[in-house]
């Protein structure tokens, strides 16, 4: 699940994005409101974590402009503004949920939680591909029912290719799904392949098929066997 989390205060900030990407999410962040409505235009979030007062603008204004323009994102507003009014002002334009500052970081992440479920009441929690499972719970892989052991990073990649499965992956939106705003600087995301070829290893080492195919020159992709 990917995660934009719009919070001016640096500390706060880093607080809540480390504690989320501890939770397995990819957390980006802005710390203004043009820096958000840039990234709401260049990317597609899961949900949105939005401050109210911004140091360029209000919250409340950013949040009219994604329902005008149609973004699906489920919006959390964490305010400092404990008043009823902001309340009501905030859950009328289109947030999902509003949780006051300061918060316990878990009860934040169990309001994400319950916010995706009621976005896919019926979704089920194992993801599955050929003879791959994935539990989205306790984020343990299988393969033909043995456990692979894999990093954090591989467990997102594997998720990530199994979300897309037939579609060609290229490096750089693998490098931006499994490190997000960490990408924007580097010059190169060859680093990708040494992931790809360490999850294939291990899938095929635990009597998995190689599902992985290499489109040279451009990226990856997940395949059933012919």
């Amino acid at each position: 699940m990917k995660i934009l989390l719009i919070e001016d205060h640096p500390e706060l900030a880093r607080s809540i994005a480390g504690y989320l990407v501890q939770e397995h999410y990819i957390c980006e962040v802005a710390a203004t409101f043009d820096e958000a409505r840039e990234k709401l235009v260049l990317f597609t979030y899961d949900v949105v974590l939005l401050d109210i007062m911004l140091p360029d603008g209000n919250g409340i204004n950013l949040l009219k402009l994604l329902r005008k323009d149609g973004v699906e994102s489920s919006v959390i507003i964490i305010s400092a503004q404990n008043a009823l009014d902001f309340k009501l002002t905030g859950l009328s334009e289109g947030a999902d949920d509003y949780i006051t500052k300061p918060f316990p970081l878990p009860e934040l992440h169990a309001r994400i939680k319950a916010i995706m479920r009621r976005r896919s009441p019926q979704k089920n929690n194992i993801l599955t591909f050929q003879n791959i499972t994935a539990d989205l719970d306790s984020f343990e892989c299988r393969v033909g029912g043995k456990l692979l052991n894999l990093t954090r990073k591989e467990t997102n990649l594997l998720l990530y290719f199994i979300n897309n499965k037939g579609r060609m992956l290229s490096r750089q939106a693998i490098a931006a799904h499994l490190w997000g705003d960490y990408t924007d600087n580097l010059d190169s995301v060859d680093f990708v392949y040494q992931h790809v070829k360490n999850l294939r290893k291990k899938i095929t080492d635990s009597g998995g098929q190689d599902y992985i195919s290499t489109v040279y020159g451009l990226g990856y992709k997940l395949n059933a066997p012919e």
